[in-house]
């Protein structure tokens, strides 16, 4: 009987120091307009025909909106097409971006969309990537100590549930060029990104280094 007991106390002592996680969902609108367009992104970026847009998670990429409102965020992903403000990746595709979670300011984690379908956050790499925006990155509202926070156990949750392989700063796509897992078909096609930067990245690192990422490749030599 003591050892049961015993037995009991610890196996709620090791629940309760798991790190808890809440997320809201707030799905931005994934109608047909947006299935079709996904589905024709996967076949005419990486030549994957696909009867459903869906995913197999490989990687976890961290972006700041560089929007300084949870809801200015959340509007520029929630259309299907994208907004008329977008001319430099509208002939590339007129699937509007997209992100999986959204981190407000005081930390609060929202889940715009189902975890296993594709959203349009990254280069070459859509197909097996999980995206989490962050509102802000701007000079007037750099990200917060409890995005970071919400970031680190963000990870930790999405790690748990699917076989994680790569965790990247948004700025750290193109060091995938040379990578099994781009698929990007125009080498033309190249945006430069700064999100989240070296020092957020370097800190979510730091905590998380118990997962075991993999390193992000070295950057491809130009010829």
């Amino acid at each position: 009987m003591k050892h049961t007991l015993l037995l009991i106390v610890l196996t709620g002592l090791f629940f309760s120091c798991k790190p808890s996680i809440e997320i809201i969902d707030k799905p931005i609108i994934f109608d047909e307009t947006r299935t079709q367009l996904t589905l024709d992104y996967l076949s005419e970026r990486y030549g994957l025909e696909q009867k459903e847009p869906v995913i197999d998670p490989k990687m976890i990429v961290l972006h700041w909106t560089a929007i300084p409102t949870l809801d200015g965020s959340f509007d520029a992903f929630e259309r299907p097409t994208l907004p008329s403000w977008r001319p430099d990746i509208n002939g590339v595709s007129g699937l509007n971006v997209s992100s999986h979670f959204l981190i407000a300011q005081d930390g609060t984690i929202y889940r715009l969309m189902p975890e296993k379908t594709m959203g349009r956050h990254v280069i070459g790499l859509n197909h097996c990537a999980l995206g989490v925006e962050n509102v802000g990155g701007t000079e007037d509202t750099p990200l917060t100590e409890a995005q970071l926070k919400s970031n680190i156990r963000l990870v930790e949750y999405l790690s748990e549930k699917y076989n994680i392989e790569y965790l990247i700063g948004h700025h750290e796509y193109t060091n995938f060029e040379e990578h099994p897992l781009w698929l990007e078909k125009d080498e033309g096609y190249r945006t430069k990104k700064t999100d989240p930067g070296p020092n957020f990245m370097e800190k979510i690192r730091k905590a998380t280094k118990n997962l075991n990422f993999k390193p992000v490749p070295n950057k491809p030599k130009t010829q």
